[in-house]
């Protein structure tokens, strides 16, 4: 073991000693997540990224997550009635898979913590009988809006066959209302999706593209996810660099642009399924997810980590 890892494993150590006595007022499944995941997963995390961008411009919504719970002023909570894409997860309002915990590594203030856990034979859909409990908040009927810039930045797992998820969506029939994928993770860790969904262009859409991160970084780190969004053009970006740009023109080749209507943000974390399987071929003990990813979930440590959401209006325009 070289004088590098014994540091590192040495605060580690100590870290988990401070916070023991704070974690004990929490609930036993919580405080293991919250010990587990404080611990950097790499030496270094990045720096934020994208504040010139933004300097100048109204901020029409935010929430950095430095409250006792989550605000439902801001969000709402998907329940067990929704289900798509053969996803593996039962959503479900409960403090086990949506959460706001303090002191995590490299974050400012607060962080809402989505995360699954293993709870086979209390699903209520028959047809579904999903073995895993999740968490989906979304701000419909709270917030929405039209061009400007959505950002958040995340930390996410290093499992196989997660499908945790940032992204917006139109209030209308989908996908005639379109929905913007701006971050998409499926458990390889060195990259993640962003795609487009419109009439004409869904479900197995040619609007998308993978981001790979550089070596020595991946999605374990904290990142800044965003997307530009004006009336003739949609830029995803990670860290402040522009990672793939869809015009007009590009969406318009397939079907209506549908970008130009009022979008409400989501944040959920599910689990196989549809995107996971079609990328690493697993079908057992789960559509995606393989046993190895099963068993990190019983351990609690699973989660998608959310520092901050931002969303400001497009540059030049003021929101009075």
């Amino acid at each position: 073991m070289n004088s590098r890892h014994l540091v590192y494993v040495n605060v580690i150590r100590r870290h988990k000693r401070s916070r023991e006595k704070e974690m004990k007022s929490l609930s036993t499944a919580i405080a293991a997540t919250a010990l587990a995941l404080a611990a950097p997963a790499l030496a270094q995390d990045l720096p934020a990224a994208g504040e010139q961008a933004t300097a100048d411009r109204d901020l029409l919504f935010s929430d950095e997550f430095n409250g006792e719970e989550l605000d439902r002023a801001k969000w709402g909570v998907i329940g067990a009635d929704f289900w798509v894409n053969d996803e593996q997860q039962v959503y479900v309002d409960s403090k086990a898979t949506i959460a706001i915990l303090d002191d995590m590594s490299g974050a400012d203030g607060g962080v809402l913590m989505l995360r699954p856990v293993f709870k086979p034979g209390i699903d209520p859909n028959k047809n579904r009988l999903a073995d895993f409990l999740s968490g989906r908040v979304e701000s419909k009927d709270k917030f929405d809006f039209t061009y400007g810039r959505a950002e958040a930045r995340i930390r996410m797992p290093d499992a196989v066959g997660v499908w945790p998820a940032f992204w917006l969506l139109g209030n209308g029939k989908w996908p005639d209302t379109g929905e913007i994928d701006i971050m998409e993770y499926v458990g390889e860790k060195d990259w993640t999706g962003v795609a487009l969904h419109g009439p004409g262009y869904s479900g197995e859409t040619p609007l998308v593209n993978k981001f790979f991160f550089p070596e020595g970084v991946d999605v374990t780190q904290w990142h800044n996810y965003a997307v530009e969004w004006t009336e003739n053009q949609i830029d995803f970006i990670v860290d402040g660099h522009v990672t793939y740009r869809v015009t007009r023109p590009m969406v318009e080749h397939y079907g209506k642009w549908r970008f130009d209507t009022p979008k409400y943000l989501i944040l959920n974390f599910a689990l196989g399924g549809a995107y996971p399987v079609k990328t690493n071929g697993i079908k057992e003990p789960y559509t995606g997810v393989p046993q190895a990813t099963v068993d990190q979930i019983k351990t609690g440590n699973v989660a998608m980590l959310v520092d901050w959401v931002r969303v400001y209006a497009p540059e030049g325009m003021s929101k009075e």
